[in-house]
């Protein structure tokens, strides 16, 4: 616990992790009332469902690194003001779009998303110091997990309580006010030394995003990829095997498990590559099919690879904050979201893709497979470094840590 109570102890970590979870509940329920709306009222099927879904997501994806960009040139503020007003008249306006409207729409409105996933990662590095990042990472991760768990089940609830119409107004509303109580609160981007050394050149992009980093946004896509992969399996295994009616309880161990992961990989002082971790996470998910013949099987099985997901996503946070220079992290950052939800948006159909050829287990089998092969595929560029890591370490006449697996910032 110790690790915990002093990155807690920093000044403005609490209040920032706590406006995290709260910001983070609306954006997680978009997708289920999205879904809901088109099926419902626009009376669409799920695949054009899934379109606007996949229209959100490509849009988020090129927009993170341009916002995290002018986030780095003009300051948080200026872009929460433009993202906010953008969320304002997407979701005041989507309730009444015809389905080819809602299309572009929904690009529009995921290029300009409210950034809140990578400002508080951003956040985290300007208030927190790299010796204790781990732990402040690891909260992160744990505050995202308790975000997903609230935000669709709240969507449902809405849906079915009231209309999907209106529960679009009520999701918008939600996520206009994180802005705001994100503007209000205005976390820096920036540590306080980082700001005192005044303007620095601007760093080119060929210098900092280098192939090490690279292989970190790599392995984060490929990380969610495995998590939207087993999503998707789950539901379908625990339908094949008559048990649809466990797929709440099946997915809230799952859950629990990731928290307690990432409660466990805050607390303990060794580092561990992201490498491994998403290595681990990819092999742990292989056989979690064999225990589809009944529900509390498959919870047991999920149990591994749940307590893997935070702290892989804690993991990459905390390399690429180490790994990217302080003037570019907003864009870095950016970069970090967009591979998340690349991963996340590849992995949901491919093994859905998988499933509609053979059978429900080789969702976790094939998703789980591409995990591990990303992860053999980055593994000599992160012996590479960590190689070079120690040879100066060496030439300074430090000691090494054998036990630290976490690559130093460049």
């Amino acid at each position: 616990m110790k690790p915990y109570r002093e990155a807690l102890a920093l000044p403005g970590l609490r209040s920032l992790l706590l406006v995290a979870v709260l910001a983070r509940v609306p954006l997680t329920a978009t997708g289920v009332t999205l879904t809901f709306y088109v099926v419902q009222d626009l009376g669409r099927g799920y695949g054009a469902a899934g379109l606007v879904g996949a229209a959100i997501t490509v849009g988020a994806a090129v927009g993170g690194p341009l916002l995290g960009r002018l986030v780095d040139r003009r300051g948080l503020r200026p872009v929460l003001v433009l993202t906010t007003v953008a969320e304002a008249a997407f979701w005041s306006t989507a309730p009444v779009l015809s389905y080819y409207l809602l299309l572009p729409a929904a690009f529009l409105a995921g290029l300009l998303a409210l950034p809140i996933f990578s400002v508080i990662r951003q956040s985290v590095a300007a208030l927190v110091p790299p010796e204790q990042r781990r732990p402040a990472y690891a909260l992160d991760s744990m505050s995202v997990e308790l975000s997903f768990m609230i935000g669709p089940a709240l969507a449902t609830v809405g849906v079915t309580t009231i209309s999907a119409r209106l529960t679009l107004y009520l999701v918008g509303a939600g996520i206009v006010a994180a802005g705001l109580v994100l503007w209000l609160l205005n976390p820096p981007v920036r540590s306080a030394a980082e700001v005192s050394t005044g303007p620095q050149p601007r760093v080119a992009r060929r210098q900092w995003l280098t192939s090490r980093l690279v292989a970190v946004f790599a392995v984060s896509a490929a990380a969610t990829l495995v998590l939207g992969g087993t999503d998707v399996a789950v539901i379908a295994v625990l339908r094949e095997s008559g048990d649809a009616g466990f797929t709440g309880a099946v997915l809230s161990v799952w859950a629990v498990a990731s928290l307690l992961g990432g409660f466990a990989y805050g607390a303990v002082r060794r580092s561990f590559s992201p490498v491994a971790l998403m290595g681990l996470l990819s092999l742990c998910t292989i056989p979690v099919g064999l225990g589809g013949a009944h529900w509390w099987l498959l919870c047991l099985a999920l149990i591994p690879a749940g307590a893997l997901c935070a702290p892989t996503i804690a993991a990459t946070s905390d390399t690429v904050s180490r790994l990217a220079p302080a003037d570019v992290r907003g864009e870095a950052m950016g970069l970090h979201g967009s591979a998340v939800t690349v991963g996340i948006a590849v992995g949901a159909p491919l093994a859905g893709a998988v499933i509609d050829m053979s059978a429900p287990l080789w969702g976790f089998v094939v998703t789980g497979a591409v995990g591990a092969l990303v992860a053999l595929a980055v593994l000599p560029i992160e012996l590479r470094h960590r190689r070079a890591d120690v040879t100066v370490a060496t030439r300074a006449g430090d000691e090494p840590s054998a036990t630290t697996l976490t690559p130093t910032a460049p």
